[in-house]
């Protein structure tokens, strides 16, 4: 599957927003994901994203092809770590973690990976990650060693934005943090949204269909569920 991005690029064209179930592998068994499957198919999402800040299992690769076999959804990685790559997936989020600056994220990570993505038949997609403050302490955090941007430093955030954008990132992707407290402020995803011309994918904190929807209408193209959906596989039921 391929023409990831020129379909997303398509969607923010047609004003269609997009959601994405993301699936940490660290805490999915391959039995749950065959549940799950079925959960996300009954779903409105329209992708599907592998990937965790600390995985460093064996299974990645069946965990994406019971997920493949289960649904019809484009899967992309995302990912914590070269790692994490996965041939089974049709593509991958290539991070750079502009609102740090630790060069491991910003570079190391990439260029690491290199020899594994010239061999894979992923289609790679340039993205801008901008960590956001969500009020409590991350696994991106910890893991990265980096500092969110503060919640309300709205200027901060799309100056960062606008950079990635600049240096030719496809996406930009504003992240509160698995389990955040608080996801990231309209008002932030309202001025980002407005000052590139880019898609925006919005993930972190976000914990009900109204939050959804509120998200959308602030500008983001592409609305990322993880922590909500894994407490609740029935959350798009309610």
């Amino acid at each position: 599957m391929q023409n990831l991005y020129s379909n997303i690029l398509q969607a923010k064209k047609d004003n269609q927003k997009l959601l994405a179930i993301l699936i940490d592998p660290e805490k999915v068994s391959i039995e749950q994901v065959v549940v799950l499957s079925e959960k996300i198919k009954a779903s409105p999402a329209t992708h599907i994203f592998v990937g965790g800040s600390t995985f460093s299992g064996t299974h990645l690769d069946q965990l994406i092809a019971t997920l493949k076999k289960g649904t019809q959804l484009p899967i992309l990685i995302f990912p914590g770590h070269p790692s994490q790559i996965s041939n089974e997936a049709d593509g991958i989020l290539f991070l750079s973690l502009l609102s740090g600056r630790n060069p491991e994220y910003l570079i190391e990570h990439h260029i690491n990976s290199v020899e594994a993505l010239e061999k894979s038949n992923l289609e790679i997609i340039p993205t801008g990650y901008l960590l956001i403050d969500g009020g409590k302490e991350t696994a991106v955090q910890r893991v990265s060693q980096t500092q969110p941007i503060e919640h309300n430093n709205i200027e901060l955030a799309y100056k960062t934005a606008k950079a990635g954008e600049f240096l030719g990132k496809k996406l930009i992707y504003l992240e509160a943090g698995s389990g955040a407290n608080q996801h990231v402020s309209l008002e932030m995803i309202r001025f980002v949204s407005q000052n590139i011309y880019i898609p925006l994918i919005v993930g972190g904190g976000i914990r009900s269909m109204k939050t959804i929807q509120e998200v959308y209408e602030s500008g983001a193209d592409l609305v990322v569920i993880g922590t909500a959906f894994e407490n609740d596989s029935n959350f798009f039921s309610l």
